[in-house]
């Protein structure tokens, strides 16, 4: 007979497991990015207009991927497989804004609108739906929670439906499909009897499961085994998870990423799920004099957020990274001219 192996052992071994299967040699992180085709995807408020720009992994050339001045452009998404990019697009001015969902192609071409009155928006694992949030009244709030249900937009048929269980789902934000399209992570605040937690949601039924993390934001690796998020105004998290479980459970955090000093939001992991990227900024609630922007935490969609930029740090070497002042061999400010550069999403451009 063979010995019973206790559950807390067990628990140890596949956290030890874990942290090894993540740990790598350290190296410079803009060495390694160097020849990476990966890019990112951002929003910057240049020139009184928000735009999305396109930038190498190392940061050393950036573009203008909308280049329109009179429409603002915010929260970009790619997908899977790298063609195309979603993103939202206000137009109006305070409660009469509208803020509409809209794709096109990574290149930039073929801009088409998909709705109205739609948030933070992610793609489906097959590169050809896209998940929304809309929103919960038709009069604008740029708080970040303000929705109520999932929709789904089926790009080739050109059809939107609501999730199975929408009516129940309210003050979502910030979605993110697992891999094998089985769950949808998100932030519910002041809303399905909750004050402010982590949710996964079944995506194709009516299952809930409180995560029991606070913070914001979380997103799932490209491999599913791992979700990060913004565990406080100050740190970045990543946890494993098996997406494959009926009811899954977070495990202990296996990599850390603190800034003492600025906000750290917005987490976003490479393709290859060796980096993290992320936006960095001193606190502050927007400019209100800048046009096409908000009152409100510099980290929400559509508030000015001087002094922001992209950073990217090497999550292979586990244990914890602390961002200072002087860049190091694991991580590296990708943008540097604090433009509200927030919302960062990577993607590998298909080859022509």
């Amino acid at each position: 007979m063979k010995p019973t192996q206790h559950p807390k052992t067990s628990v140890l071994l596949f956290g030890a497991v874990l942290f090894q299967s993540l740990t790598l040699q350290a190296g410079n992180v803009r060495e390694e990015l160097a020849d990476s085709k990966f890019r990112l995807v951002h929003e910057v408020y240049e020139n009184n207009n928000w735009e999305l720009f396109v930038t190498s992994a190392d940061g050393k050339s950036s573009a203008n991927l909308t280049n329109t001045p009179d429409v603002n452009e915010l929260y970009p998404q790619a997908s899977p497989d790298g063609a195309k990019i979603c993103f939202l697009v206000d137009s109006g001015m305070g409660r009469a804004t509208v803020r509409s969902l809209w794709v096109m192609n990574s290149d930039g071409t073929g801009r088409k609108k998909v709705t109205d009155r739609a948030r933070q928006q992610c793609w489906a694992p097959d590169s050809q739906t896209i998940a929304f949030l809309p929103q919960e009244y038709p009069k604008f709030n740029v708080t970040d929670y303000y929705t109520r249900g999932i929709s789904f937009h089926h790009l080739p048929s050109g059809k939107t439906r609501e999730h199975v269980n929408t009516k129940p789902l309210h003050h979502l934000y910030n979605i993110s499909y697992a891999p094998n399209g089985r769950w949808i992570v998100a932030t519910v605040h002041a809303g399905m009897g909750h004050r402010h937690t982590n949710l996964l949601i079944e995506a194709n039924g009516s299952k809930v499961i409180n995560l029991g993390i606070g913070g914001c934001r979380p997103t799932f690796s490209p491999d599913g085994k791992h979700i990060a998020w913004g565990a406080g105004d100050h740190e970045l998290a990543v946890v494993p998870i098996d997406i494959e479980s009926d009811h899954p459970k977070l495990g202990k955090k296996v990599f850390q990423v603190f800034d003492k000093q600025n906000k750290i939001y917005h987490v976003d992991w490479s393709p290859d799920g060796r980096f993290l990227s992320f936006s960095r900024g001193p606190n502050g609630k927007g400019d209100i004099t800048k046009p096409g922007t908000y009152e409100a935490a510099c980290e929400i969609v559509g508030v000015h957020a001087k002094g922001w930029d992209i950073f990217a740090v090497k999550v292979a070497r586990g244990g914890s990274v602390t961002i200072g002042h002087k860049p190091v061999y694991d991580w590296q400010p990708l943008t540097r001219n604090g433009y509200s550069n927030k919302e960062s999403d990577w993607f590998l451009p298909p080859s022509k």
